[in-house]
């Protein structure tokens, strides 16, 4: 860091003044429900970013993972697209010397400190932490209690060392989604408390900027479950600091988060899951003054797609988790939680700097403003060779007024083309006619449905027709079902065994997990099978059941005799 340039001493007085206005302990306005100082903080991060697999990355550097060396113009990105806080999740294990004094690589540290020193320029608040080490030797903390915490301790001394001169829109975070091997719940709370209270005292001993400087600390695991909060909470009241910020991460509900046992569609379950977390968060720590970091949020199902797969693809289907994004941004905002985006280089392309799924990012966006409106779904079948006639899908408007529908440059007339009628939306059966009329199977119009307020919803109207499938032989190594889709898509697949039970991965359900055990490919017009889902299947006949999104459902037989799989249509 630059030598500071010198102020005058009203100048001095001055910042103390801020500084000790911004870090004062909770006073009886903020008991008496003013924001405090901490939430003020927290609430000027949103919303956050995560640059995920980049210096949290092993076995190498910062491009170990697959993402491009960061730059300079690219945190000016980052800003430019409306980021106000950035998470630079760091992984030291590999990057440090032996014992006992676990040195730092100096390279790495000061590549760590080059990238914290571009986001800070671009205004934006910044957290850094000790991420995947989490797993790597700190879980061992059971059986080598005292190796463990000399090496977390020895990290952080250096971390905050060389960063106790920073501005307090640095904050540092204890530890990435903690746990500990081979103990119960109540022994892993303990071990975490001693974590997280080591954590404080050697980053406040350091002086400096470090005094006072926001420190995050995390949940077992990073959960919202109560009883981990509690805990959290008990630590927090211990260490008696204003100055402290908890953090949990929500991934959703999780079955509806990966696709299995039939949960496809965002419903009252995921809902009550998001609700919950939430509402632990807030009554727990917010509701009390202490402010809460989402810092990563997502669906897990992304991370099993890599950026070029279609957004048709995507774990789950497209429209449901634009519905989830919608309602958790809304409801985490409602209650002061700050939220981060997990990015693993596939939202937004580090080389294009462009959003692989601009729906998404809008959908954010807006959201953090007002509420978005979306509808009972963004797919609409018409089916090849029915009788035309009017389709009509319920919208959820929020409160919102829909102002037009277009597609492309061309404006549904109202009246004509489509009717609303509270909030269902009727499509007319000529116009859908018009669509139609000489298309082959497949997506036939895009509508784009505008509000008054937060993001544009999008209906994908595709004509179908029962998708045809075939027979085929492979390996568990390699298996792919040839498959006309017909303008259909896959929602989910069951498997069960002709003698009965279920088969595959999860086998407490028939309903299999989407990509890791099944994927379509539409570019491709076949449905792969995983070698994770043959895996755990056993020799003989196997029954699917395949579940497609206009209602459609087509069994199909698999013979498995050792690595060969004999594929039959029904």
């Amino acid at each position: 860091m630059s030598v500071r340039t010198k102020k005058t001493y009203l100048s001095v007085l001055m910042a103390v003044s801020l500084l000790l206005a911004l870090f004062s302990p909770l006073s009886p306005a903020a008991a008496s429900g003013k924001e405090s100082p901490m939430q003020s903080y927290v609430s000027a991060m949103q919303p956050g970013w995560n640059l995920g697999n980049t210096f949290d990355a092993i076995g190498g550097d910062e491009t170990a993972w697959g993402n491009p060396r960061v730059t300079k113009e690219f945190i000016k990105e980052i800003k430019k697209q409306g980021f106000n806080s950035i998470r630079i999740p760091i992984t030291w294990s590999g990057h440090m010397g032996g014992a006992p004094n676990y040195t730092v690589d100096p390279a790495w540290m000061d590549r760590v400190q080059q990238v914290v020193d571009w986001s800070l320029q671009e205004g934006l608040y910044v957290m850094i932490n000790i991420h995947h080490d989490s797993w790597m030797w700190v879980n061992s903390m059971p059986t080598n209690h005292d190796a463990v915490l000399a090496q977390f301790t020895a990290v952080w001394t250096q971390v905050a060392n060389r960063f106790k001169d920073y501005s307090s829109k640095l904050m540092f975070e204890s530890i990435n989604e903690p746990f500990f091997d081979g103990v119960d719940d109540a022994t892993q709370l303990t071990l975490l408390d001693e974590l997280n209270t080591a954590f404080f005292n050697v980053v406040r001993e350091t002086g400096g900027g470090n005094a006072t400087r926001p420190l995050v600390l995390p949940s077992r695991v990073t959960n919202a479950s109560q009883i981990y909060l509690d805990s959290l909470a008990n630590t927090i009241a211990k260490l008696n600091d204003p100055n402290l910020i908890a953090t949990i991460h929500f991934y959703g509900f999780w079955p509806f988060s990966v696709n299995i046992a039939g949960y496809t569609k965002f419903e009252a379950d995921t809902v009550k899951d998001i609700e919950t977390t939430v509402d632990n968060a807030y009554n727990t720590f917010v509701s009390k003054g202490i402010p809460v970091i989402v810092g990563e949020y997502g669906l897990l199902g992304w991370d099993a797609t890599s950026p070029d797969t279609p957004q048709d693809s995507v774990v789950p289907e497209h429209g449901e988790m634009l519905k989830f994004i919608e309602y958790f941004t809304h409801y985490a905002q409602e209650k002061n939680l700050t939220l981060m985006l997990w990015d693993n280089g596939g939202r937004f392309d580090r080389r294009t700097l462009q959003w692989n799924d601009p729906e998404l990012y809008n959908m954010i966006m807006d959201s953090l403003k007002s509420r978005s409106s979306t509808a009972e779904s963004d797919l609409i079948y018409v089916r090849k060779g029915a009788p035309a006639q009017d389709t009509v899908v319920h919208l959820n408007l929020n409160g919102n007024v829909l102002t037009s529908i277009k597609v492309g440059d061309y404006e549904l007339i109202k009246g004509t083309d489509y009717e609303l009628n509270g909030e269902d939306l009727t499509l007319k059966a000529s116009y859908l006619a018009k669509l139609t009329e000489s298309a082959e199977p497949g997506e036939v119009a895009v509508l784009k449905v505008q509000f008054n307020k937060g993001a544009d919803w999008t209906f994908h109207v595709l004509y179908n027709d029962t998708p045809v499938l075939q027979n085929t032989e492979g390996t568990t190594a390699q298996f792919a079902i040839p498959t006309a889709f017909n303008g259909d898509r896959l929602a989910t697949m069951e498997a069960v065994y002709a003698t009965g039970g279920n088969a595959g991965p999860n086998n407490w359900t028939s309903y299999k997990e989407y990509a890791r055990t099944f994927m379509p490919s539409y570019a491709t017009n076949e449905i792969k099978l995983t070698t994770t889902f043959f895996n755990e299947v056993n020799d003989g006949v196997v029954i699917l059941k395949l579940h497609f999104w206009s209602g459609a459902t087509i069994e199909y037989t698999i013979t498995k005799n050792g690595t060969s799989i004999t594929g039959t249509a029904s």
